[in-house]
C-alpha cells in the first residue's frame, strides 16, 4: 500500500549501538529511565542482574551488565510507570478493547486490583481478594468432575508458586495441568528421556568454553536469547566453528558487536559468528541430521567403544542410515550433498561438540523423530558425558524448565506422586490430564468450564486461535493471574476474573519479611531471585499467595497449612526438598553464590532408561511427509519479530530484518515472488489447507498481510505470531508431543485488491 512503512535492509552486526539505542528508548517509552536504570543494576540480586525473561543462564549472577537489550525491554515493560485502574475498565468496554490489538492491550501498564467481569455493563469491576477467592471455590466445587477444571500454567511462574499451584490441584482431585511446554519444548523431553533417560539438556555454559564445535539448529538467538550470543562470540574468537541451520539468514548468528565491549564498540568491530551457515528447507533438519550421522557411520567416525559400554541400537541405526540415499536426503533437506558432507565433516573433525535447538526444530509433526536423530548423532561419536559436548535445548521463559521439575506436568510420574502424597498426606489422583490440546478440546466440546491460567496468554499463545476463543467463550468461570492487561482478559468466559499479581522485581512482603523465589534455568542451575522494586500497586499479591489463599478458600478440610507456607518461602522449599529428587537442603544449596546445578545423569554417562543405556532410534525420513496439498504450494512458519517476547509485543519494529512500524508481514523469496506474478509491497490474504482427519481440506484465512522479499528458501514463508497462529490447526501437531506445529503450515496467497 501507498502509506505502508518502508523496509530498508538491516547491513548492521547484531547488538553494537543500536542495541543500546534501543534499550534506552524502552526505557523511556514506560517512563522509567531513572527508575529503569537503577533496577538493570540491581534486577533480583543485591549487586547484579537475573534477568526475568528467557531462560538462557546468566554466567555471573552478581554482575550488574549481564542484561541484554531484550532484557531491558522485559524490565521497563514490568517497571513501568503505567497503571491499569478501575478508571481505565470503567471507561472502556470489553468489547472496544477486544478490538484493539496486543500491542495496544500491553502497552497500557500494570494491573492494580482484583476485577470481575460485569456481563450487564461489559466491563470489569473492581472486586476484593476474599470475594474473588470465594467465587472462584464456589465455580469449582459446582463442576461435576475436578477433572472439568483446567489450571495452565505459563514459563514465569517460580519454583515455589508453581510446587504449590501443582499441590493445590492434585489437592483439588485432578491433574489437569496444562503448560507452556505443551506448546514448545514438550518434543525435547519426550525424545530425550526416551532416548537418555533425562528430558533435559546436559551441558552447561563451562561447556561453551571447552567445545570445539556448535550446531545450531532452528533458532534464533540474538531476538530469542540475546544474552547466547556472548557464549557464541567469545567461542568464536577462540577458533571454535559454528554451524547454523535456519531457512532464513538471521543477523545474530551471522555477526555481533558486543555492547559491553569497548573495543568492538568504539572500533567499529564486530565478531563473525556462523562459521558456516546452511538454509534448509522448512521442516528438512531430520534430513540433515540423519545425513550427518549418515557421514559419521559411513566414514567410520563412530566412538565404539563408547557405544559399546553405553549405548543401545547401533546396528539397526547404522542399517537404516546407509540405507537411505542421498537423493532424499537432498530432496528433503533442501540442502545440497556437498553442503551436508561438509557440515558433517565439521562433526566428524570435532573433539566435543554442543547441539542447540530452539522451537523451529521443536515446533513440527516430525519433532520427536528429529530431536532423536539430533542425540544419535551425538551419542553415535560420544558427545555425551565429554567436556564441551553434549544437547542443549534453549527454553524460552525464565523458568519454563523450573515449573516442570516442580511436577507442573499433566502426565506425572508415580513416584513424584508417592512422595508427594506421603508429604502432605492426601492420595495424588493416578490419571493423566489434559495437555494445552486436550485442554482446548475440553472446554470446546463443554467437558471443562472453569479455566484458571497462572500467568501467561493463553488466548494470544495457543494455535487455532478462533477455535481457542471459543472454547475459554463456552467456560462458566475463565482466570487470569497477570501483571498486565492482554488478550485473555477479553477473550473470556461468562464470569472472569483478573487477579493482578507481583512482577519478579517487585519486593514479595510476607510476614516472615521479603521473600526471594528460585528459579530454573535452561542448563539446570537454580538460583534465587528477589525483586528490589516497590510493588505497582498496594493491591497486588505474590502468586504463592494467590495460589494459598485459593487453596484454603477451596480445600478447608486440607491438612495443608497454606497459609503458615507463605509466611516464609523457606518454608515451601523445605518440602520441595522433601518431594522432588535433587533438591536435597534446598535453602543452604541455593544460598550459595549462582545457586546450584541439578547434574544431567548422562554427564557421568548414567542412562536411567528401562535398560540403562543410552538408545539410538533409527527414523526413516518418510518421504512425501512434508508435501503441502495441492491447493498450497507454500509452507509458512511462524516466528517473534525482534520487538516482542513471547506474545508481549514491545512495539512495531524488527530491526534486525528491516522491518518499521509493521507486524502484519509475510517474509518470502524473490523467485517466489516471480514465480507466482507478485510483488515485494504486495498486500495478500494467506489460506492454511490442511487434511482433516476425514481426508477433507479444511482452511482458515487470515487477511491483509505485507510481502517482503527475504533471503528464504523457495517454497517457504515466514510471519510472526500470534497474526498468524489462526492458520495453526489444533489438529496439525508433533506426533507423540502435540506441540502445535506452527514451523510448518501448508498455505496459499491470495493477492488482495488495491485500496
Amino acid at each position: 500500500m501507498a502509506d505502508d512503512p518502508p523496509v530498508t535492509p538491516y547491513d548492521k552486526p547484531a547488538g553494537g549501538w543500536d542495541a543500546l539505542r534501543s534499550s534506552l528508548h524502552a526505557l523511556r517509552e514506560q517512563d522509567v529511565v531513572l527508575k529503569g536504570a537503577g533496577t538493570l543494576l540491581r534486577t533480583n540480586q543485591p549487586t547484579g542482574f537475573d534477568c526475568p525473561g528467557c531462560a538462557w543462564p546468566d554466567r555471573n549472577a552478581h554482575s550488574s551488565f549481564e542484561f541484554c537489550e531484550n532484557g531491558v525491554k522485559a524490565v521497563a515493560n514490568e517497571a513501568t510507570a503505567r497503571r491499569v485502574t478501575r478508571e481505565f475498565f470503567a471507561e472502556h468496554p470489553v468489547a472496544w478493547l477486544a478490538q484493539q490489538d496486543d500491542h495496544f492491550l500491553e502497552a497500557q501498564g500494570r494491573l492494580t486490583e482484583p476485577m470481575a467481569y460485569d456481563a450487564a455493563s461489559d466491563r470489569y469491576v473492581p472486586i476484593g481478594w476474599n470475594d474473588a477467592f470465594a467465587r472462584i471455590a464456589a465455580a469449582l466445587h459446582a463442576l461435576p468432575s475436578p477433572d472439568a477444571a483446567v489450571f495452565y500454567t505459563s514459563g514465569r511462574t517460580s519454583n515455589e508458586a508453581a510446587f504449590l499451584y501443582q499441590l493445590f490441584v492434585r489437592e483439588f482431585g485432578t491433574n489437569n495441568l496444562p503448560d507452556c511446554s505443551n506448546m514448545c519444548h514438550e518434543p525435547s523431553g519426550v525424545a530425550l528421556t526416551e532416548q537418555l533417560g533425562s528430558g533435559k539438556g546436559s551441558v552447561t555454559l563451562d561447556d561453551f568454553e571447552q567445545c570445539d564445535a556448535i550446531f545450531i539448529f532452528g533458532q534464533n538467538p540474538g531476538t530469542n536469547h540475546p544474552r547466547m550470543l556472548g557464549e557464541l562470540r567469545s567461542a568464536a574468537k577462540r577458533g571454535c566453528r559454528i554451524v547454523a541451520f535456519n531457512p532464513l539468514r538471521e543477523r545474530g548468528l551471522e555477526r555481533f558487536t558486543n555492547p559491553q565491549s569497548p573495543a568492538e564498540m568504539f572500533g567499529g568491530g564486530s565478531t563473525r559468528i556462523a562459521t558456516h551457515y546452511y538454509q534448509p528447507r522448512i521442516g528438512g533438519d531430520l534430513a540433515v541430521a540423519t545425513a550427518i550421522a549418515k557421514v559419521v557411520v559411513e566414514r567410520d567416525a563412530v566412538d565404539h567403544a563408547f557405544i559399546a559400554a553405553h549405548v543401545d541400537g547401533f546396528d539397526a541405526l547404522a542399517a537404516s542410515l546407509r540405507a537411505t540415499g542421498w537423493d532424499a536426503l537432498e530432496r528433503e533437506s533442501g540442502l545440497t550433498r556437498k553442503q551436508l558432507e561438509e557440515a558433517a565433516q565439521v562433526y566428524v573433525d570435532s573433539r566435543a561438540t554442543i547441539l542447540c535447538w530452539g522451537m523451529g526444530i521443536t515446533q513440527h509433526r516430525r519433532s520427536v523423530a528429529t530431536i532423536q536423530m539430533l542425540a544419535n548423532v551425538l551419542l553415535l561419536r560420544g558427545n555425551i558425558g565429554r567436556p564441551g559436548a553434549g544437547p542443549c535445548p534453549v527454553r524460552g521463559h525464565s523458568n519454563v524448565q523450573g515449573d516442570r521439575t516442580m511436577g507442573i506436568y499433566e502426565q506425572p510420574s508415580d513416584a513424584f506422586l508417592d512422595h508427594l502424597g506421603a508429604a502432605f498426606d492426601f492420595a495424588p489422583p493416578r490419571a493423566h490430564g489434559f495437555d494445552t490440546v486436550a485442554a482446548i478440546e475440553a472446554m470446546h466440546d463443554g467437558r471443562a468450564a472453569v479455566f484458571f491460567a497462572m500467568g501467561g496468554n493463553f488466548a494470544a499463545a495457543t494455535p487455532d486461535s478462533a477455535r481457542v476463543h471459543a472454547a475459554l467463550q463456552r467456560c462458566a468461570l475463565t482466570v487470569q493471574v497477570s501483571t498486565k492487561l492482554n488478550r485473555s482478559h477479553v477473550v473470556h468466559g461468562r464470569d472472569a476474573l483478573i487477579l493482578p499479581c507481583l512482577g519478579r522485581t517487585e519486593i514479595d512482603l510476607q510476614a516472615g519479611g521479603p521473600q526471594a523465589v528460585t528459579v530454573e534455568d535452561s542448563m539446570s542451575m537454580v538460583h534465587l531471585s528477589s525483586g528490589m522494586n516497590p510493588p505497582a500497586s498496594e493491591h497486588l499479591l505474590s502468586e504463592p499467595a494467590i495460589v494459598a489463599r485459593l487453596a484454603a478458600a477451596t480445600l478447608p478440610r486440607s491438612r495443608t497449612r497454606w497459609a503458615w507456607l507463605v509466611e516464609d518461602y523457606d518454608r515451601i522449599r523445605d518440602r520441595i526438598a522433601q518431594v522432588v529428587d535433587g533438591f536435597d537442603d534446598f535453602n543452604a544449596r541455593v544460598r550459595r553464590p549462582g545457586g546450584f546445578h541439578l547434574r544431567h545423569p548422562g554427564r557421568d554417562r548414567r542412562f536411567p532408561t528401562p535398560s540403562g543405556r543410552a538408545q539410538l532410534f533409527a527414523h526413516p525420513l518418510d518421504e512425501g511427509s512434508m508435501a503441502t496439498p495441492a491447493p498450497a504450494p507454500f509452507t509458512l512458519m511462524t516466528v517473534r519479530a525482534h520487538d516482542q517476547y513471547n506474545t508481549t509485543i514491545y512495539g512495531l519494529d524488527d530491526r534486525y530484518r528491516g522491518v518499521h512500524g509493521l507486524r502484519r508481514v509475510c517474509f518470502i523469496s524473490p523467485a517466489d515472488l516471480q514465480r507466482h506474478g507478485l510483488a515485494d509491497g504486495q498486500h495478500v490474504d494467506i489460506t492454511s489447507v490442511w487434511h482433516a482427519a476425514d481426508g477433507a481440506l479444511e482452511e482458515r484465512t487470515v487477511s491483509d498481510f505485507r510481502l517482503i522479499a527475504y533471503d528464504i528458501p523457495d517454497g517457504c514463508l515466514a510471519s510472526y505470531f500470534p497474526e498468524t497462529n489462526a492458520l495453526v490447526p489444533l489438529d496439525h501437531h508433533a506426533e507423540r508431543a502435540r506441540t502445535p506445529a506452527s514451523k510448518a503450515i501448508p498455505v496459499r496467497l491470495s493477492p488482495r485488491a488495491p485500496a
